[in-house]
């Protein structure tokens, strides 16, 4: 297992080994013992995936303590630039982001920690998005940060997104107030 750790703490992106051969291929796409470098132990309880047409913007979302998600997400079709952006008072990184593109023939995952915002733009036609959370969904924890918040500054590739009337709402940073 090969991986990336990002100037953002907490972040990580793993490259797990992908076994392919004339049937197909194989790879593990979760372990435990992937994050035991990092001394991190997330317990994940809840799956989910989206599939999304070329173009469609989603978040920036988290919910709010004591129901903050961890997410572990990859692309199982497609490509997705994936963003997290810190929102942890106090943090020398606060406000910033990373962007992260997953791409189903590279199998990469990116790890998301509580505390962050969450966001993602498909590249490919009908991109297939998963991800593994660190706690249930609670719709009255939801909260957001406007996607194109111009104090954030994050380059998501592609003009005129297809973005619901919920997040097109969201507040700016400068407007948050952080639960984290």
């Amino acid at each position: 297992m090969e991986y990336k750790t990002y100037h953002i703490e907490g972040l990580i992106e793993f490259f797990p080994r992908v076994f392919q051969d004339d049937r197909g291929f194989f790879l593990e796409t979760y372990s435990e013992k992937w994050f035991e470098p990092f001394g991190i132990h997330p317990t994940f309880v809840q799956d989910n995936q989206s599939v999304s047409k070329k173009g469609v913007l989603r978040g920036l979302h988290f919910q709010k303590p004591p129901y903050a998600q961890g997410k572990l997400v990859r692309v199982t079709k497609g490509r997705a630039l994936d963003v997290a952006v810190d929102l942890r008072a106090g943090s020398p990184t606060y406000g910033q982001h990373v962007a992260c593109m997953l791409d189903a023939d590279q199998q990469n995952i990116f790890y998301i920690p509580e505390g962050f915002a969450h966001g993602f733009v498909a590249l490919e036609e009908d991109t297939t998005f998963l991800y593994k959370c660190t706690n249930f969904y609670h719709q009255p924890s939801e909260g957001g940060i406007l996607w194109n918040d111009p104090a954030l500054g994050i380059d998501w590739g592609v003009t005129d997104p297809l973005v619901s009337p919920k997040d097109e709402v969201l507040p700016l940073l400068k407007n948050f107030v952080s639960p984290f």
